[in-house]
């Protein structure tokens, strides 16, 4: 073949080679635009890529749903006092990288502004200035910083934000979380309760009437829902949903706030003094059944948690015990109500045989001599309750046991766990053994229960805490309680015979309970003294007891009834078991019945007034003359702040803290209130740290001491 035909082969070649090339060229465009087409509407029908859902991804985008936090229902007093309320908490971050800016602001700490910084952070927290600088020199987007940059208050946190701002310094932020506050600390503390947080941070019961109410007091969470750009700002014009949070529904107990307050320091200075195991004591309500105080020894504070691992029975009616002679109020009621009760007869004190071998016998083994029952009761006899109960029969006395409410739960609500009790019965020994109050367990809001029977004429009434349940949006109450008559088990003639022998046990001179003498009253007692099982019989040593004190005033017609009970102290301090309980029994009695009788009509609530603006004399004049405790800081003509806003209601007597516009010191704070220190603290913002409860017997601060220049302030309660 010639040059010529070659290169036309050649030529031919190329040509046919471009059309195949054009053709697989063009087969591979469909191929890809079919591929893309196909997903186009894969993806515009099923709306997913790689699994991920686009209008998810785009809601999640352009949409911000921001959750709206119920507040937990706060818990107060049959007054309206504070008991325990939601409070805000805060915790401080520091934003480092250099990459933090928004619209040209710069978000992050400074290298120049780190000393700083660190210099007010450890004015207000108490940080090493060293370690806060060598956090601040990670290489990391941001750092938190640690426990003391935890827990810290809206005040310290308006201070550290103050200063901060002062100094033009970004990047220190706080992250927000709702905490539980309990002013009072150590306050019935079984009984109110406490709460945990869950993975999310939410609040949840966990004791008390925090965990029995929960589902009253937690709430509901709300959202708003929002469109926004890229940057998270709302879009207007958008459409947004707003779902509201309800608030948790607030508790009011029947508790009266400062009796309960007095009651937790006498009761801290009986464990100073004494020692002992435990201690219980609930003051009630004797017509109504209401719970007024009642706390347990040991117990904790709820704020700090101090103490919680120790004890995390509600021992009032959870624990069960032998309750010893308190038990013969039921003995002799018993006996009396059912016939079996001749006040003329006479029995041989000191010790008694029970079938062939088994011997009851008296404290005073000795005996008395010939005394009648009467006397037999007055002096704490065994053996006079014992023929007592063998006057009755074991059925007949059993029959009134149950009568009382022993045996079964008081269903009072207070407890998921309230024990029931139990008997030995069986044997002629142990069925003597009950009517002295040995060889049957009970708690002590049974016997609470029962002695209500003996104190309301024959009407028994079941100890109740809460007063009402309320809505806090809409004001309506939802739930009430109130009192509860559970039986009738003796009669008022009956009542009123055990009554005036339990007023002898204190007026007698040869009664067990000369210690409980309160001048100006009529009180009732019956004292007890109770063996403790152990695992080899009943303990010995003249500590290993329960002692008791059972208690009515006034007698003739009473009005409250106090209970008692103090565990194996470690020594009696050189007083006799009655006097030492008697440092509870009487200061508390004496003082809700001095109360009760300078309050012959129920006090009114006073409806605060702002007086912010007015000149100072005026204000405090204006607020003294309604019965209130008024405390004006300063002394300056006009006053700028009241720690009680206008239109909350106060109680004579409660304290108002007026604040004038110079002048500012700290005042002598003996005598106050935890919750009076609350209102100060929030005041004027001072970092207040407690010791103790009850109220202010020292602080660490001089009074007259200028509120600006006051860093911190502990005081110490008792």
């Amino acid at each position: 073949m010639n040059k010529y035909g070659k290169r036309r082969m050649a030529e031919k070649r190329d040509v046919q080679n471009q059309r195949d090339f054009g053709k697989y060229f063009a087969l591979i465009v469909v191929i890809v635009f079919t591929v893309f087409i196909g997903r186009f509407l894969y993806i515009a029908v099923t709306k997913k890529v790689s699994g991920n859902n686009l209008v998810e991804i785009a809601n999640q985008t352009y949409h911000e749903k921001s959750t709206l936090k119920a507040s937990r229902g706060t818990i107060y007093d049959a007054s309206g006092q504070l008991i325990v309320e939601d409070t805000k908490r805060y915790s401080i971050y520091v934003v480092l990288s250099k990459t933090a800016v928004a619209y040209g602001q710069k978000l992050y700490l400074k290298n120049s502004d780190k000393k700083k910084a660190a210099e007010i952070l450890h004015e207000y927290l108490g940080m090493d200035v060293d370690k806060l600088l060598s956090l601040f020199s990670q290489p990391k987007y941001q750092v938190e910083l640690g426990k003391k940059g935890q827990d810290i208050s809206l005040s310290t946190k308006n201070q550290i934000v103050k200063e901060m701002k002062k100094s033009k310094i970004t990047g220190i932020n706080f992250s927000e979380s709702t905490d539980r506050m309990y002013p009072n600390g150590i306050f019935s503390s079984h009984l109110i309760g406490v709460v945990s947080k869950d993975s999310s941070g939410n609040l949840y019961g966990t004791m008390g009437l925090e965990a029995l109410y929960d589902n009253y007091l937690k709430g509901r969470d709300g959202y708003d829902m929002r469109s926004t750009d890229s940057h998270g700002i709302k879009l207007s014009g958008m459409k947004s949903r707003l779902v509201k949070a309800k608030d948790g529904d607030n508790i009011y107990t029947t508790f009266n706030s400062r009796d309960q307050s007095y009651l937790e320091s006498l009761l801290n200075k009986a464990q100073e003094t004494y020692h002992p195991k435990s201690m219980n004591v609930v003051l009630m309500n004797a017509k109504t059944g209401a719970i007024l105080a009642a706390s347990q020894r040991p117990t904790f504070n709820p704020q700090t948690r101090e103490g919680i691992e120790d004890q995390w029975k509600n021992t009032l009616m959870e624990d069960t015990y032998e309750p010893g002679s308190v038990m013969k109020i039921l003995t002799m009621s018993a006996a009396i109500d059912s016939g079996n009760y001749n006040e003329n007869e006479y029995f041989k004190s000191g010790s008694m045989k029970i079938g062939n071998s088994q011997r009851v016998n008296d404290w005073e083994v000795a005996g008395w001599g010939y005394l009648n029952y009467r006397q037999g009761f007055i002096r704490s006899s065994n053996v006079g309750m014992a023929k007592l109960e063998q006057k009755m029969g074991a059925k007949l006395w059993e029959k009134y046991i149950k009568k009382f409410g022993l045996l079964k739960s008081t269903d009072s609500g207070l407890s998921s766990n309230e024990s029931s009790g139990s008997i030995e019965y069986k044997y002629p020994i142990e069925q003597a053994n009950t009517a002295f109050g040995q060889g049957i367990n009970v708690t002590v809001l049974q016997m609470m229960q029962a002695f209500s029977s003996v104190a309301n004429n024959g009407e028994m009434v079941k100890p109740y805490l809460i007063e009402k349940i309320v809505n806090p949006t809409s004001g309506k109450t939802i739930k009430t309680d109130k009192k509860t008559v559970v039986g009738h088990p003796i009669k008022k003639s009956t009542a009123e015979k055990v009554r005036d022998m339990m007023q002898d046990v204190v007026n007698d001179p040869n009664g067990t309970g000369n210690a409980y003498k309160i001048n100006g009253y009529d009180i009732g007692v019956k004292t007890g003294t109770a063996q403790i099982s152990g695992n080899n019989g009943y303990l010995t040593g003249e500590t290993n007891y329960i002692f008791s004190v059972a208690g009515m005033a006034p007698i003739k017609n009473p009005q409250y009834v106090l209970y008692v009970t103090m565990k194996q102290p470690a020594g009696f301090g050189g007083k006799t078991s009655s006097e030492m309980l008697a440092t509870i029994f009487n200061p508390l009695m004496k003082r809700v019945l001095d109360e009760s009788q300078n309050e012959s009509t129920p006090s009114e609530a006073i409806d605060v007034k702002s007086v912010v603006g007015q000149e100072t004399g005026n204000a405090v004049k204006s607020f003294s003359d309604k019965d209130l405790v008024v405390t004006a800081i300063g002394n300056g003509a006009k006053i700028i702040k009241q720690s009680s806003d206008a239109g909350e209601e106060l109680l004579p007597g409660q304290r108002i803290i007026l604040v004038t516009d110079s002048g500012q010191t700290l005042p002598d704070l003996k005598g106050w209130t935890k919750s009076d220190m609350f209102k100060l603290k929030n005041l004027l913002g001072i970092n207040v740290k407690f010791k103790g409860s009850g109220f202010v017997e020292n602080q660490s601060v001089k009074p007259g001491t200028k509120i600006a220049d006051i860093k911190e302030l502990t005081v110490e309660l008792k």
